[in-house]
Parts: C-alpha cells; structure tokens; sequence
C-alpha cells in the first residue's frame, strides 16, 4: 500500500511543479478527492492564502445532494466555487489535479468550474 502513496505523492509533486512553472502569476485550482468526499480550493500561491474553498460537505450542497462521491456532486461543487472565486474577484486560473486523471469526478469538476465563468 505504501508504494501506491508514495506513487501518489510523486505524480502530485510532478503535477504542481509543472504548474507553477506555467501558471504565470494564477491562482491555482485545487482538487482533493476521497472516496465520500470532493474538495476544492483556490489557492493564491504567491501569499500563500486560499482565497476561496468549496466542498461536498457545504451545508448548502449537503442536503440537495445523494452522496458527496459521484459525478453530480462533483458538478454542484464546481459551479459553488465559480461563483465564490468571481465574488473574491478570480476569474482566470490554474487547473490542478493533484495527480488524479482528468477523468470522472475531476473532470466533472472541472467542466462545471468553467461554466461557473471560471477561465483555465
């Protein structure tokens, strides 16, 4: 089991050191994915300050929501975090994975962040 974390740790650190290399003074979008869960944050790297934050776990989204570890949660929480990045005044920013695969809830996230008016 060790050897899948620290797999995980290398393809994020690979994936972050990327980012800061292109994101040219963008916030970075941040997504944490568990199994019961999805997290998102922008985060402000230059301050070191997360200037805005959403989850499946937001009193707003919890009730209307099946289960916090499915596609339309995923959705629901990327469009919350759209909408509280343009009210601090975000619009454009990086894309971060964390080393998972753009693909399923990530994905799902991401689509919904851009429809939100978030630009990356």
């Amino acid at each position: 089991m060790s050897r899948k974390i620290d797999a995980l740790v290398r393809r994020k650190a690979r994936v972050r050191r990327a980012l800061r290399a292109a994101a040219n003074g963008r916030p970075r979008l941040s997504v944490f994915r568990s199994s019961k869960q999805i997290y998102v944050q922008v985060i402000d790297d230059a301050q070191g300050k997360t200037l805005a934050a959403a989850s499946s776990l937001d009193k707003d989204l919890r009730t209307g929501l099946k289960t916090g570890a499915d596609v339309s949660a995923a959705q629901a929480v990327g469009k919350l975090v759209a909408e509280r990045a343009k009210a601090a005044g975000v619009t454009q920013v990086i894309f971060d994975r964390s080393g998972y695969l753009y693909h399923g809830r990530v994905k799902a996230l991401a689509d919904a962040a851009r429809e939100g008016g978030l630009e990356f």
